[in-house]
């Protein structure tokens, strides 16, 4: 969503409750699942005029949507002193200019403005080395319906999302008390692919088979695994900006860039000093975005793009954590009265 005050200059100071180094803008970005606070000056004398207060979608998929224009008024007080003529002038109205509703030029170059403080008060703790690679696809496909349901795509298919061509299946039992009692049979794998099962052309032309497998897969992270996950849009049903929302962990966000993932020159241009920290990354449309974070809190944490139709169709997976050997650095057990899994 942009997001513009007319004839006014925002001062973004943090990203999803992080601070970052302050930086002027005329214009906000904030993807579905993000948060950004911003300062605003007003004018040092009371202006004869009111100033619009605009947002509208950001959209780069190929499917429709409402793309109006949200508005609101931001006016300034006049004092009681002030002379009664001036009250019956014709006040100006200000109307902000927005980008376009798919402007990826100006997301990317909004996006890179936002960088971690990395002071001695708020220092920037992005993890230096590696201990786990993992490269996830994430986008659109289709999926085969049963035979008793009617769907109206292709040889009676439907749009399904996926993550490394993984489109997860919601279980009927809790993944969090699954995993503490050790009762995963028939409810989660732990076979969650770490890089996609086929490589290809992921923004270019799509392969012929473009169906997705369905299933309740997790990916295992031992106590204080250090990881480096690489979110690859693919161009399979269109390009599209999808906001990967990651529970239970902030995350580094060190690069991010147009096109294909290139794992030998990229990870060279990666900001390792003060990138920005969040919880929420929006992956660019037709392009990558990098994360780092070190995985210290035990647990099942869910990650999910908060288009919630996307979530709907699977473009959804879960991390286990596993228990550190102290015991702060363990899963606490449930309530003594939560019911059994």
């Amino acid at each position: 969503m942009f997001f513009s005050i007319a004839n006014h200059t925002l001062l973004v100071v943090d990203a999803d409750a992080v601070y970052v180094k302050p930086f002027r803008t005329n214009i906000v970005l904030i993807t579905p699942g993000q948060t950004t606070n911003v300062l605003l000056k007003t004018k040092s004398k009371t202006p004869n005029a009111k100033f619009v207060i605009a947002s509208r979608p950001y959209a780069t998929g190929p499917a429709s949507f409402d793309n109006t224009t949200a508005i609101g008024f931001l006016e300034y007080k006049k004092h009681s002193l002030s002379n009664t003529k001036s009250k019956n002038k014709t006040v100006k109205l200000f109307r902000p200019t927005l980008p376009k509703f798919n402007d990826t030029i100006f997301a990317m170059n909004f996006n890179t403005k936002l960088r971690s403080l990395n002071s001695k008060k708020f220092p920037a703790k992005v993890p230096k080395t590696v201990d786990k690679h993992f490269f996830f696809t994430v986008g659109l496909g289709i999926s085969q319906c049963s035979k008793n349901q009617a769907c109206q795509g292709p040889n009676n298919t439907r749009v399904a999302a996926a993550i490394n061509n993984v489109s997860f299946v919601m279980p009927n039992t809790a993944l969090l008390q699954a995993h503490f009692f050790n009762k995963s049979k028939g409810v989660f794998t732990t076979d969650f692919p770490s890089n996609p099962p086929v490589k290809f052309n992921y923004t270019g032309t799509p392969p012929k088979n473009i169906m997705v497998k369905s299933g309740t897969k997790v990916a295992v992270l031992p106590y204080n695994t250090k990881v480096e996950l690489v979110l690859q849009d693919t161009s399979i049903l269109g390009a599209e900006s999808h906001p990967l929302h990651l529970h239970g962990f902030n995350f580094f966000i060190v690069g991010q860039g147009n096109g294909n993932f290139d794992p030998k020159k990229d990870p060279a241009k990666f900001n390792l000093v003060d990138p920005v920290e969040r919880n929420t990354a929006g992956v660019p449309a037709g392009g990558w975005v990098a994360l780092r974070f070190l995985a210290d809190n035990p647990g099942v944490w869910f990650m999910h793009c908060h288009l919630e139709v996307h979530t709907s169709w699977g473009l959804k997976m879960a991390w286990i954590v596993q228990d550190g050997k102290r015991r702060n650095q363990k899963l606490p057990p449930p309530p003594s009265d939560l019911p059994k899994c």
